[in-house]
């Protein structure tokens, strides 16, 4: 039995990833980094401690970790009080499911972009729970960030649902023993390899349904 359902943030509320990518690779060049073709692909689903890391080591920028993802979450900040690039039909979906289980977010941003994302949408109301990876050990595909969301909510994984978009965050979900609804994002496909392990793939999140939640569609 479904007792609740975890969210990830960017690609599934908000379509974030090249957001993310933009405010890394700018800060790279403007700081003398060596940004490579497939420097978005590997950082995504780090946690921030992880991708500032790879940033210092890899990307090559002298800045400490800590203060290169300072840096880039404060960009991140400043577009979404410009414009917050709400996914069409997250907030009706969110709403839904609201109306039959206690919901999460388990989202690989840092703490302030989670908060900030959901109280500029105003959907903080609906999320009983939120975990940054940067408050676990390991980011996606490790399912630390998603274990960390059941324990919050009081429920065991094997009763829960993750809606993702991601190849690592699909990895990261069925790893912790989730049921999990694929939505795949269009920027950034995840692999045929993360896709078949999902237990449900939508074309978008109008299909997110409770039927689609329980697999009864």
């Amino acid at each position: 039995m479904i007792e609740a359902v975890v969210f990830d943030l960017d690609g599934v509320i908000v379509d974030s990833e090249h957001v993310w990518d933009a405010a890394r690779e700018v800060l790279a060049r403007e700081r003398g980094g060596h940004w490579h073709e497939n420097a978005q692909t590997d950082m995504m689903g780090m946690s921030s401690t992880e991708w500032s890391r790879y940033m210092h080591d890899v990307i090559g920028l002298k800045d400490p970790p800590e203060e290169i993802s300072a840096a880039v979450v404060s960009r991140l900040e400043a577009t979404y009080r410009e414009e917050l690039p709400l996914i069409d039909g997250a907030p009706e979906a969110i709403a839904r499911l609201a109306e039959r289980w206690p919901l999460a977010v388990a989202s690989s941003s840092n703490r302030p972009i989670i908060n900030l994302v959901l109280e500029l949408s105003g959907l903080d109301r609906f999320f009983r729970v939120t975990v940054s990876s940067e408050e676990v050990q390991h980011g996606k595909p490790s399912p630390d960030v998603y274990l960390e969301a059941a324990l919050r909510l009081g429920v065991d994984p094997e009763h829960a649902v993750a809606v993702e978009d991601s190849h690592n965050g699909i990895l990261a979900a069925k790893a912790g023993g989730m049921r999990v609804v694929a939505i795949p994002n269009r920027r950034y496909q995840p692999g045929e390899g993360a896709l078949a392990e999902a237990d449900a793939v939508l074309k978008d999140i109008s299909e997110l349904t409770p039927e689609a939640v329980e697999g009864k569609d």
